[in-house]
């Protein structure tokens, strides 16, 4: 397995194509934006420069990184040679499953097909394909250059050997695979969503304001990263998506995304891809809290 093809050049495509690529795989990097593309790659290639400036890595490893790359706007065209397609696109499951159609008529019958979906059931995503069997998750963690964990998710229909296959393929990668089943929010956000949803319903009915409910959890729980810090890096709208899969999934009302959060969604506040969420992330307001904004 040599060629691995990513779709997607956002936040998660281009970490997936950076790990990949430092692991030493030629990667097919693939967005309909060459805007996409060009700023996938300046991402890329800062985060090798921050490892070089630390001495994790030489320049000449990092230019061999970048080397391993080549993008794409054309989906059939990149895919051609690939062995592995992982699937990093917009967490939409209209989305996916038109990519996964298109992935299943383009690729070889020999390629795998993952997608790093936080929350989408992968045995719905594998049923649009003639190749259940050859489909599976592979959730990373953001950011995937850093972080061990990757969930590898089995769909209904997922063979043993695709299985086994992946687990080795991302031990490759310097990961910790963790096998887990095709349920809402896999095992990660099954937890996490919660966790994330109560503390903005404990902003939301005036228990306490961003940042001290941020400090209860860093100080207290020694979590390295606030809930509402955290909601903000994820990006609100993603975290917005993952508890409406898991409502729906299991129509079970603690799952039921909080006001708050469903207003600034609405409202355009995202977090830090935005600019504004629980905090503000502008260069003239760095880390002020604005949700107060909507508790009016």
């Amino acid at each position: 397995m040599k060629n691995i093809a990513v779709i997607g050049a956002g936040t998660m495509g281009n970490g997936i194509a950076h790990t990949f690529a430092q692991s030493g795989f030629k990667v097919q990097l693939i967005d309909i934006s060459e805007a996409s593309l060009k700023r996938g790659i300046d991402t890329i290639s800062k985060n090798l420069d921050r490892m070089v400036s630390k001495e994790k890595i030489t320049e000449a490893q990092k230019q061999e990184t970048l080397d391993n790359i080549t993008t794409f706007t054309d989906v059939v065209e990149g895919v051609e040679y690939a062995s592995l397609v992982v699937e990093a696109a917009t967490e939409n499951i209209d989305l996916k499953l038109k990519i996964f159609k298109q992935l299943d008529e383009a690729c070889s019958e020999d390629t795998i097909l993952a997608t790093n979906t936080s929350s989408i059931s992968i045995t719905q995503i594998a049923a649009v394909t003639k190749r259940p069997s050859q489909v599976i998750g592979m959730h990373f963690m953001n950011p995937v250059p850093i972080m061990k964990l990757v969930e590898i998710i089995r769909g209904y229909n997922t063979s043993d050997d695709v299985t086994n296959t992946i687990m080795e393929l991302s031990k490759k990668l310097g990961k910790i695979p963790t096998e887990v089943n095709d349920y809402p929010g896999f095992v990660a956000n099954r937890i996490l969503m919660p966790m994330l949803n109560e503390s903005i319903e404990t902003l939301y009915n005036g228990v306490a304001g961003v940042e001290e409910i941020d400090t209860v959890m860093k100080l207290g729980m020694a979590h390295p990263m606030g809930p509402l810090q955290l909601a903000d890096f994820i990006g609100l709208d993603v975290c917005l998506s993952i508890l409406n899969v898991m409502y729906d999934g299991f129509k079970n009302p603690k799952y039921a995304p909080c006001p708050l959060l469903v207003n600034m969604v609405r409202a355009g506040k995202l977090g830090i891809k935005s600019g504004e969420g629980f905090y503000d992330y502008s260069e003239s307001r760095k880390a002020e809290h604005v949700a107060k904004q909507f508790l009016k």
